[in-house]
C-alpha cells in the first residue's frame, strides 16, 4: 500500500483537494476523478488522512508568521477591522444599545459575593480588551488600554418580593440595564450586576459590548469564571494557561497580514463575487425608516424529528453539511417572498481559526456573505448544489473581514439598513449555545424568565441549531419593520419548503409548495367564492327590452333639457337598428360610434346592440391619425357619427351615417324590436386602449360580462329611484357602468355636457341640480374635486372611484367633510369589464399610505400570483390575475397578445377558463382584502434599489402643501437613472419660492424615506395632465429642467466656512479640488474618512460635529450651512486662542497641509514641483558674513526652517532640530 504521502500527492496531480474544517475533512474534485475504488480508499484511510493533515497544518502553523505580542511602548495600538465599524457605528449615535451583549446567569446554591467579585475582576486583568476604551488620535482611533481595576458588582436585594413580583421586577431591571449604553471613550466595555432572589438563589448578570466580545466569548468567560472561582474558594492558583497573546496583538497582526497579494487575492473575489449586488427587499408591513433601528422580537421555529432525518438523509446524500441544506432552503423562501432570484444572506463565521486566539475575549466574528443566483428554474438538488459552492468559495475567503470588504466595495450608502445583507442565517450547534460549566456549591443554569426587550441589528436573523433528533430555533426580526404574524406566517412557510424540498429535492424550487392546504384553501377558494345567480343567457339590449316593459314612461335618459323614456329611447334604438340591419349588420359585426355625448350617442349604442353588432367608440376628439389607425384595425365598414365630425372621417373606407342629418331615413325605420341572433357570448363591444407598442388594441367583451356587471352582484344595488351621472368618455369602459347601469335597472342616466365637466364648481351644482345619486370617477378626477370641494358629495347615494394609487389624504377629507352613503374604491382592467374588485371605505387610518382595493366582486376571481404563476401568501406582493365571468375574448386581429395575457387558468382542471394577467401588483392583508401596489411596469431600479415610484407618491400626498404628485424615473443626459417628482401643490403657499418649496419636501422626505427613495429632481406644476379617460397621462410630463440636473458642476467655495471645509475635504479625499456642490461620498469618500473629516471639522472650528450630520449632510453647501448654524449657536463663537504647545519631548503632528505634502513626497510623485525658490538679485558692496549671520537668525527664529520629518508608528511627526 502507498504511504499516505503518496497517495494524497496521486490525488494532488488529479487536481484532487483535501482540507480539514474543524475535526470534518472535506473533499473537492473536477467531475468524473472520484471514482468508486478511489472513494473507497478515502473512505478507508479518512483517520489517517486526517491525522497527517493536522501535523501538516501545524508545521505550517510554526513556519508561519505566528501572531506575536507587539511591543507596549506606550504607542495607543489599533482598532481592528471589526471594532473601526462598531466604533463607527457609536460615533454616528446609530446603535443606541443595539451591541449590548448580555450573559445571565441563575445560580442556585452557597453562594461566595466576594470570592464571585474577585473572580470577575481576575478576568478583567487576564483580558485587556475588558479593560480598553476608545478614543481618537488625529482622526484615527485608537485603542486606550487601562492598567487592572476594580469592577463594581452591585447587589440587588429582591428576596423580600414574592415570586411574580420578583419576575415582573426582574424585567424591569433587565431592561433598564439593557437601555443603558457603553460610552466606549470613557466606560470598560463591561459591567455586572447580582439579583438576589432568597437565600440561596441568585441571578448574575454581566452586559459586555460588542466591540470587546462575541458569541464564543460568551463561553470563554463564564468557563474561566468556573476555573477561577473555584481556584478562589479553595485558595488555590486557577488552572488556565497564560494567554499567548491580547486582541490587541491581533488587531496590529491583522493589518499587517490583510496586506500586498493575501488582500489582492481575497478582494479579487468578493469583488467579482458582489459586482452589481442587488438590495433584498423583502415585502415589510411598515415603511422602512429613514434611519436604522433596532427594536426587535423573536418567534421560535421547531422542524419535527421526522423532517430533520429527512434533512440529514439528503445532506449526506449530497455530500453537502446541515448548514447548507438549511440555508438552501432559506434563500429559496427569500426569493419566494421577494421574487428577486439573487439573494445575499449574510452568516457569522467564529474566525478563531488560529490557536493564540482561542482562548480569548474579543470581537473576531466575522461575516461571510452568502450570494447565490437562482435563476434558469433551478430544482431544490441544483438551488443546493449553488448554495454549496457558494459556501465554499466564501469559506475560502473568509480572511477579509466583512469590515474591509465594505471599505473596498462601497456599496451604496443609507443610513436605514446594513450594507451588503440585510438578512442573516446561522446554524449553531447546541453545546456553544449552553457551554457546559459549573461552580462549586451551585447549580448554574441560564436565566430563562422574561428578560429585556430584544435588540436586532438585521432585519431578519434566523438562528437553528440541532437538539437531539429536532433542529430548533428562533427568528428575530426588526419590530419597526415586521409583525410577529408576518414572521410565524413566514417560519411557517419555511417548514412547509423545507419538508417538500428533502421529499421532492428534484423539483424545481419555484414549483416547491410554499404554504399549507388551509392557507391555499383560504386564498385561492374562500376568498374567491363569489358566484351569485344572474341570466347568464341574456344579451345587453334584451334586458333593456324586460325593462321598458315593466316602465315604459319612466325617464331614460337625460342630456341638456332634452330627456328619452324608456319607451321613447326603444324606438328611436330600434329605429336605427333596423336601418343597420339594411346596411348588413349581424352578430359580432363591429360598427363604430363617433359622437360626442348626447342623447343620440345612447340611442347609437343601444341601436348597435339591437341590430346585433357590437359597437367601437371613438372619441371624436382623439387625433385623426389614431381614429384612423382604430377604424381599419377594428376593420369598420360602418360608423356613426354626427356631421360636425364627419370631415375627421372623410379618409377611411367605411360607411358613414351621420345620426343627425340622416335622421329622415332613419325615422322611416320600424319602430318594432328587431330580431337577431346573438348570443350572451358573443361581442358586445371593443374598447381601444393604450398600448406598449405605441398603437391601441381592442379589448372585445362579450354581453355576459356587462351583465354580471350588475346583475345580483355584490358591491352595488342600483333600483329605478337612482339617476346615475354619465361622466365617462364613452372610448373608457366606466361609461358601460354608467350607461348600462342604470338602463338595465330602470333608473335614469344623465348625460354630462363636457363644459360643466371642465369647471369643478359647476360640475358640483350639476350634481345637485340634477340630484345625482350614482357617480363613478378616476382616481384623479375624484382627488381634485377632494382638495377643491370636498364637501361635494354629501348629496350622494353611492360614489365610485378607482383608477389609480389612491390618495387617502383626500379620501379623508371627503369622509370628514361630506361623505356620501356609500363610497366605494374599486379597480377592474378594461379586459374584465370595468370593475373586478371593490372596498367600501368607512374611515382612513391615521397614516396610511394606501386604502385596499377590496375583494373581488359577484362571479369574479382574482388570483396574486408570482412570476411562476405560484400562489404568493399574505403579504407578499404578485401580480394579479383575474378570472370570471367578466373576462374579454381577447384583443382583437392580436391572437399572440391575447395568449400571452389571457392565459390558462392554472386552477380550473378542466382548462376550459382564463385568467387575465393585469401586469399590477397586489397584495393580500390579513382579512382577505387586497392591497394595489403599482403597475409592474412603474416599478423602477435606481443604485441597485428595486423602487415603488408608489410608495415615495404616497409619502408625498401626506405632506400638508402637496396636492397631487407622480413620480418617474428619468435619465439625464448623461444617461444616469434618477427619479424625477412631479408636484401639484396647494395653492396658499404659492407665495414661498419654488426652491424654498422643494429644499422643505426633500426635508420632509429625507425623515420618512431612506435616501435612495428621495428624488433628485422635482418639478412644480399648475395640475397635473389627463388623459381624456382622466387618468393622469405620465407620458405628457415635462422633461426636467436640464440646469436642475447639472447642478453638480464644479462652483467654487464663496464663504469662509465652505473654504476651510473644501479644504479638509481635499487634504482627507487626496483630490485637487472640491466645490461647493460635490457629495463627499460620491468624491470616494468612506466611514473612515468621514471620522477624520469630523475630527477635523472639531479642531478647525472649535465645535462639536456629530458624525451623523456629514452622512446626513453629505454635500459640502449644506454641511457648511449646518456648521454656521452650530457656530452662531454655540456660546463661544471667538476662536480659542493658539497657545504654545506643552515642550515635553514629544514630536508634534503635522499640520493637514503639511501631511498632504508628506503623503506626495512618500509616494515619490512630486519630484522637484514642490520646491519654492526666491532668487535676489544684489548690486553694490555685499558682507557676506553679516549675509550668512541673517539667515542663520531666521532659521533660529522659525522652528518650521530647522525641521526634518519622520514617522512613528506610521504617523508622521515633525522633528525640530535645536
Amino acid at each position: 500500500m502507498k504511504t499516505v504521502k503518496k497517495f494524497l500527492e496521486n490525488l494532488a496531480n488529479q487536481n484532487v483537494k483535501l482540507w480539514l474544517e474543524g475535526e470534518r475533512l472535506r473533499c473537492k474534485a473536477p467531475e468524473g476523478v472520484l471514482t468508486s475504488e478511489l472513494q473507497t480508499q478515502l473512505s478507508n484511510r479518512k483517520q489517517e488522512i486526517i491525522t497527517f493533515l493536522q501535523q501538516a497544518n501545524l508545521k505550517r502553523e510554526f513556519k508561519e508568521n505566528l501572531i506575536k505580542p507587539i511591543e507596549r511602548n506606550g504607542n495607543p495600538p489599533p482598532l481592528s477591522y471589526a471594532q473601526q465599524r462598531l466604533w463607527f457605528i457609536e460615533k454616528m449615535a446609530l446603535s443606541s444599545n443595539a451591541y449590548n451583549m448580555p450573559l445571565t446567569l441563575h445560580l442556585v446554591g452557597k453562594l461566595d459575593y466576594v470570592a464571585l467579585q474577585k473572580s470577575l475582576n481576575q478576568i478583567i486583568a487576564r483580558h485587556e480588551t475588558l479593560r480598553t476604551t476608545f478614543s481618537e488620535i488625529n482622526g484615527t482611533p485608537v485603542q486606550i488600554i487601562k492598567p487592572s481595576f476594580e469592577l463594581e458588582l452591585p447587589r440587588k436585594d429582591l428576596s423580600g418580593l414574592t415570586p411574580s413580583e420578583a419576575t415582573t421586577k426582574l424585567q424591569q431591571l433587565f431592561q433598564q440595564e439593557n437601555e443603558l449604553s457603553f460610552n466606549l471613550e470613557v466606560d470598560p466595555p463591561i459591567r455586572a450586576q447580582l439579583f438576589q432572589l432568597g437565600t440561596t438563589e441568585h441571578i448574575l448578570q454581566i452586559t459586555l459590548h460588542h466591540i470587546a466580545s462575541d458569541g464564543w466569548s460568551l463561553t470563554v468567560l463564564p468557563k474561566e469564571l468556573s476555573a477561577i472561582y473555584t481556584a478562589t474558594l479553595f485558595d488555590k492558583s486557577p488552572s488556565l494557561p497564560e494567554l499567548p497573546i491580547q486582541y490587541a496583538d491581533f488587531a496590529v497582526w491583522q493589518r499587517n497580514y490583510l496586506q500586498g497579494e493575501t488582500l489582492e487575492s481575497q478582494l479579487n473575489y468578493w469583488k467579482q463575487k458582489l459586482q452589481n449586488l442587488p438590495q433584498l427587499q423583502l415585502p415589510t408591513d411598515h415603511p422602512r425608516p429613514p434611519v436604522q433601528t433596532f427594536n426587535g422580537a423573536g418567534i421560535p421555529i421547531n422542524i419535527p424529528a421526522a423532517v430533520t432525518s429527512k434533512v440529514k438523509q439528503l445532506t449526506q446524500k449530497q455530500g453537502t453539511t446541515l448548514f447548507m441544506t438549511l440555508l438552501a432552503v432559506f434563500k429559496v423562501l427569500l426569493s419566494r417572498y421577494s421574487g428577486q432570484q439573487s439573494i445575499a444572506v449574510g452568516t457569522p463565521i467564529a474566525n478563531r481559526n488560529r490557536r493564540e486566539i482561542e482562548g480569548l475575549i474579543g470581537f473576531f466574528v466575522n461575516s461571510l456573505v452568502m450570494y447565490t443566483d437562482l435563476g434558469g428554474f433551478p430544482s431544490f438538488t441544483e438551488v443546493l448544489n449553488r448554495v454549496k459552492q457558494t459556501a465554499l468559495e466564501a469559506y475560502g475567503h473568509q480572511d477579509i473581514p466583512f469590515e474591509k470588504l465594505v471599505e473596498e466595495l462601497q456599496p451604496e450608502r443609507t443610513l436605514s439598513q446594513n450594507p451588503l445583507f440585510q438578512v442573516s442565517f446561522a446554524v449553531q450547534q447546541e453545546e456553544i449555545l449552553k457551554p457546559s460549566f459549573n461552580l462549586p456549591n451551585l447549580e448554574v443554569g441560564w436565566y430563562e424568565g422574561a428578560g429585556a426587550e430584544m435588540t436586532v441589528r438585521m432585519d431578519l436573523e434566523l438562528h437553528l441549531w440541532p437538539v437531539g433528533e429536532e433542529i430548533k430555533g428562533f427568528c428575530a426580526y426588526n419590530r419597526d419593520l415586521f409583525e410577529a404574524e408576518t414572521i410565524s406566517r413566514m417560519l411557517s412557510h419555511y417548514q412547509n419548503l423545507l419538508s417538500a424540498a428533502v421529499e421532492t429535492p428534484q423539483r424545481p424550487m419555484s414549483q416547491l409548495p410554499l404554504m399549507t392546504g388551509a392557507e391555499l384553501e383560504q386564498i385561492l377558494v374562500e376568498w374567491n367564492n363569489t358566484k351569485t345567480d344572474y341570466p347568464t343567457d341574456k344579451c345587453i339590449h334584451q334586458l333593456f327590452e324586460e325593462q321598458v316593459e315593466k316602465t315604459p314612461d319612466a325617464v331614460a335618459v337625460v342630456f341638456e333639457g332634452q330627456l328619452l323614456t324608456y319607451s321613447q329611447l326603444n324606438s328611436k334604438a330600434n329605429q336605427l337598428a333596423h336601418h343597420l340591419q339594411t346596411l348588413g349588420v349581424k352578430p359580432e359585426m363591429l360598427v363604430g360610434i363617433c359622437v360626442e355625448r348626447s342623447v343620440e350617442m345612447v340611442v347609437g349604442l343601444l341601436a348597435i346592440l339591437k341590430a346585433g353588432g357590437a359597437y367601437v367608440p371613438l372619441d371624436p376628439n382623439y387625433p385623426t391619425s389614431r381614429l384612423h389607425y382604430m377604424v381599419e384595425d377594428a376593420q369598420l365598414s360602418i360608423i356613426l357619427t354626427q356631421e360636425k365630425w364627419q370631415h375627421h372621417l372623410s379618409d377611411t373606407k367605411a360607411s358613414v351615417i351621420c345620426l343627425d342629418t340622416d335622421s329622415e331615413i332613419i325615422n322611416q325605420q320600424s319602430q318594432q324590436t328587431p330580431e337577431n341572433q346573438v348570443t350572451a357570448n358573443q361581442l358586445a363591444y371593443v374598447i381601444y386602449t393604450s398600448g406598449s407598442t405605441g398603437q391601441p388594441k381592442g379589448v372585445t367583451i362579450p354581453h355576459q360580462g356587462v351583465v354580471r356587471l350588475f346583475s345580483n352582484t355584490n358591491y352595488v344595488q342600483l333600483e329605478p329611484t337612482d339617476r346615475v351621472a354619465q361622466v365617462s368618455n364613452t372610448s373608457f369602459d366606466a361609461a358601460t357602468f354608467e350607461i348600462w347601469g342604470a338602463l338595465l335597472h330602470g333608473a335614469v342616466a344623465v348625460v354630462i355636457p363636457k363644459s360643466v365637466l371642465l369647471s369643478p364648481q359647476e360640475f358640483v351644482n350639476y350634481i345637485k341640480q340634477e340630484k345625482i345619486t350614482t357617480l363613478f370617477l378616476t382616481t384623479a378626477l375624484f382627488n381634485q374635486l377632494a382638495y377643491s370641494i370636498p364637501e361635494a358629495f354629501s348629496t350622494l347615494k353611492h360614489l365610485l372611484f378607482g383608477g389609480e394609487a389612491v390618495d387617502p389624504k383626500s379620501v379623508k377629507q371627503v369622509l370628514e367633510k361630506g361623505a356620501p352613503e356609500r363610497l366605494l374604491h374599486v379597480y377592474g382592467p378594461t379586459e374584465n369589464t370595468t370593475f373586478s374588485s371593490w372596498y367600501k371605505v368607512t374611515k382612513v387610518a391615521e397614516g396610511a399610505t394606501n386604502l385596499p382595493i377590496g375583494k373581488p366582486i359577484s362571479n369574479t376571481q382574482v388570483y396574486i400570483l408570482d412570476s411562476n404563476l405560484q400562489p404568493v401568501p399574505i403579504g407578499v406582493p404578485g401580480e394579479l390575475h383575474i378570472g370570471g365571468d367578466g373576462l374579454a375574448t381577447g384583443y382583437h386581429n392580436r391572437p399572440e397578445l391575447t395568449v400571452e395575457k389571457f392565459i390558462v387558468n392554472p386552477f380550473d382542471k378542466s382548462q376550459a377558463t382564463r385568467l387575465y394577467k393585469t401586469g399590477d401588483l397586489g397584495r393580500y392583508l390579513p382579512d382577505g382584502n387586497i392591497e394595489f401596489i403599482g403597475r409592474i411596469d412603474h416599478q423602477v431600479k435606481i443604485r441597485g434599489y428595486r423602487i415603488e415610484t408608489g410608495e415615495i407618491e404616497a409619502t408625498l400626498t401626506q405632506h400638508p402643501t402637496v396636492k397631487e404628485t407622480v413620480v418617474l424615473a428619468r435619465e439625464d443626459n448623461y444617461g444616469n437613472k434618477g427619479l424625477v417628482a412631479y408636484l401639484v401643490l396647494e395653492s396658499e403657499i404659492l407665495e414661498v419660492s419654488e426652491t424654498e418649496q422643494i429644499d422643505k419636501l426633500k426635508h420632509y422626505l429625507k425623515q420618512q424615506l431612506p435616501e435612495y427613495m428621495i428624488p433628485s429632481r422635482f418639478v412644480l406644476l399648475c395640475q397635473l395632465p389627463l388623459t381624456p379617460n382622466g387618468k393622469v397621462d405620465r407620458k405628457a410630463l415635462p422633461a426636467p429642467d436640464l440646469a436642475i440636473s447639472a447642478s453638480t458642476e464644479y462652483m467654487a467655495p464663496q464663504t469662509e466656512t465652505q473654504k476651510v471645509l473644501a479644504e479638509i475635504w481635499a487634504e482627507v479625499l487626496g483630490i485637487e479640488k472640491v466645490g461647493i456642490h460635490d457629495n463627499f461620498f460620491d468624491l470616494g469618500g468612506h466611514s473612515l474618512m468621514a471620522t477624520q473629516v469630523v475630527s477635523r471639522i472639531q479642531q478647525a472650528f472649535a465645535v462639536e460635529c456629530p458624525l451623523k450630520t456629514l452622512f446626513e449632510t453629505p454635500e459640502l453647501a449644506s454641511l457648511a450651512q449646518k456648521l454656521e448654524k452650530y457656530l452662531a449657536a454655540s456660546e463661544g463663537v471667538e476662536t480659542i486662542a493658539i497657545t504654545p504647545r506643552v515642550k515635553d519631548g514629544n514630536p508634534p503632528p503635522l499640520s493637514y497641509a503639511q501631511q498632504r505634502l508628506w503623503f506626495i513626497e512618500k509616494m515619490a510623485l512630486s519630484s522637484n514641483a514642490y520646491n519654492m525658490p526666491l532668487t535676489l538679485h544684489l548690486v553694490g558692496k555685499l558682507d557676506y558674513v553679516a549675509l550668512q549671520k541673517s539667515l542663520n537668525q531666521i532659521i533660529a527664529r522659525h522652528e518650521t526652517l530647522r525641521t526634518t520629518f519622520s514617522e512613528i508608528n506610521g504617523t508622521p511627526v515633525q522633528i525640530i532640530k535645536p
